[in-house]
């Protein structure tokens, strides 16, 4: 606690004015809460914590009042987030108020706006927060690597769902704008022209903010139509790329089987032919049945299927967006232009979706926010960001080295790539968790064939027992710590808007979930 003796002292030459109350409160903020109070923990917590790049960018000194010690202001919003509370508002008011924030701020209380413009200033900070809290979490023994189960949660964002726009009305409200913006102008300078004369007039008038920050907004919410348009026909492209390089792989493979067929085809007439004509010269007994042909029903199957692949492959091209779900009216939100609309267990809400891996002692190991509605890109990145944590974790844990030795994750993350791409062994659903508990007393005898996709092995590696328990692990770990991150910490709404700034409110809120669960951990040694 190096860093903080200077606010305590501060607080300790105060004094009351009122001599009959001056011992109603202890004289040091040591005596004003007891020892094993969150506080202390949090003040610890940031003392170790290298805070030098928020001291760079977060000088003190200069002319007018010595600004707030970043170290402060940091243990603040890291104690407010711990106990549920984000408004920048109300943690100035607790600051006032509740004791354990005077006992953070040394009774000097900082501004609504102070808070607010170090959480933004500093908001590419937080994920060095959350890093180093892992690691203090992982030199305390804390960080199970054998099992990580990943897992998306959708949080909502600062905007409202009702105040999205399609992209045909955004353009026609940014063209009425700029109509309006150009006669208003044009109406001030004829009224200019008319009092002044030659002479120069005053600035426009302060009525055309609004507009203008209307035309920004819809200007904003054009400018992400855009790039999602192009994000979509780059994945259409690649899309495109993989259909044909799948299909040339069956036609390959159809090749493959159709040369096998006739190849054996052939062997059977000529074995045949030989077999005849060995009946006549050495009469020896005629082979019975048909005569075999070259161009069986099988051949003809075989050549219909490899007819059909060397066609698509030849014309392949992405799924259609209306087979794939998406609507056809493409729309942005005027108050988040960045955030999207996404589907969740109680209806549509306007948000992110937040990526966690945790592991089995709920520590979130890596996190991730974005703007896709499902999990299914996400695995792959999820994966090697808990990878490299997992390496930290390792390299600053005591006892033996570990790694991740299986990665859970729900059918939304199901499909051929997730399931093949290097990495960890994984065991990822195929369906729905009810679908995998009616499914549990089906045949698992036999194993896939050998050609089987990689979902089919998946399907079946789910059918064994042994693969029903690796993946039933995965509530346990990870929706626990979704819990915890929403009410706990309140996280069901974030308060800054952009992904940027949504992404670092969530680092912030994950280091909290980590150092509380640090706090327990010790706790419990100590006792």
């Amino acid at each position: 606690m190096g860093r903080f003796p200077k606010y305590w002292g501060m607080a300790r030459s105060y004094r009351p004015v009122d001599r009959d109350q001056q011992f109603l409160m202890p004289p040091s903020l040591r005596e004003w809460l007891p020892p094993g109070h969150l506080v202390w923990f949090v003040l610890d917590v940031v003392d170790r914590l290298d805070t030098s790049g928020f001291h760079a960018r977060h000088p003190q000194g200069g002319p007018g009042r010595r600004a707030f010690d970043p170290d402060l202001l940091l243990g603040v919003l890291v104690y407010a987030y711990a106990v549920g509370e984000r408004s920048s508002r109300r943690i100035e008011s607790m600051c006032g108020e509740h004791v354990a924030f005077q006992v953070l701020c040394g009774r000097d209380v900082p501004d609504h706006t102070v808070i607010s413009r170090f959480r933004a200033a500093h908001e590419d900070r937080f994920a060095e927060v959350f890093a180093q809290v892992l690691v203090l979490c992982a030199q305390a023994g804390m960080g199970k690597l054998g099992t990580v189960a990943i897992d998306g949660t959708k949080i909502a964002a600062n905007a409202s769902i009702f105040a999205n726009r399609a992209e045909e009305s955004l353009r026609a409200q940014a063209e009425r704008i700029a109509r309006q913006i150009t006669d208003e102008a044009a109406a001030v300078d004829a009224a200019e022209d008319e009092l002044y004369g030659e002479a120069r007039g005053d600035e426009l008038s302060p009525e055309f903010a609004d507009p203008a920050t209307r035309a920004a907004a819809i200007k904003a919410a054009l400018a992400e139509i855009e790039a999602e348009k192009k994000k979509q026909a780059e994945e259409a492209a690649g899309e495109a790329e993989r259909r044909t390089q799948s299909w040339q792989a069956r036609a390959e493979l159809g090749r493959e089987r159709l040369a096998e067929a006739e190849h054996r085809a052939a062997d059977r007439v000529a074995a045949w032919e030989a077999a005849q004509e060995a009946a006549r010269t050495q009469h020896t007994p005629r082979p019975r049945g048909r005569r075999p042909v070259l161009d069986s029903v099988q051949i003809q199957r075989l050549r219909h299927q490899l007819a059909t692949a060397e066609r698509r492959a030849a014309t392949a091209g992405p799924t259609p967006p209306t087979a794939r779900g998406r609507s056809g009216t493409r729309k942005a939100n005027l108050t988040d232009p960045q955030s999207r609309i996404m589907n969740t267990r109680t209806g549509w809400i306007q948000g992110y979706n937040a990526q966690l891996a945790v592991t089995t002692d709920h520590l979130i190991l890596a996190l991730m926010l974005t703007q896709a509605p499902t999990d299914i890109d996400c695995l792959e990145p999820m994966m090697e960001a808990a990878q490299a944590a997992a390496k930290s974790v390792d390299q600053a844990r005591p006892g033996p080295a570990a790694e991740i030795g299986l990665i859970v994750a729900d059918a939304g993350y199901c499909s051929e790539d997730n399931l093949t791409t290097p990495g960890p062994d994984r065991v990822i659903a195929t369906a729905k968790d009810r679908e995998l508990r009616a499914s549990r007393d089906t045949d698992h005898a036999s194993e896939p064939a050998p050609d089987a996709s990689a979902v089919e092995k998946m399907r079946h590696r789910l059918r064994t027992p042994a693969g029903l328990a690796a993946y039933r692990q995965r509530g346990g770990i990870v929706e626990p710590v979704n819990a915890h991150l929403k009410d706990q910490v309140g996280l069901r709404r974030f308060s800054r808007r952009g992904l940027t700034a949504a992404a670092s409110e969530l680092n912030l809120a994950a280091a909290v979930v980590n150092l509380l669960k640090l706090h327990r951990h010790t706790t419990a040694l100590a006792t």
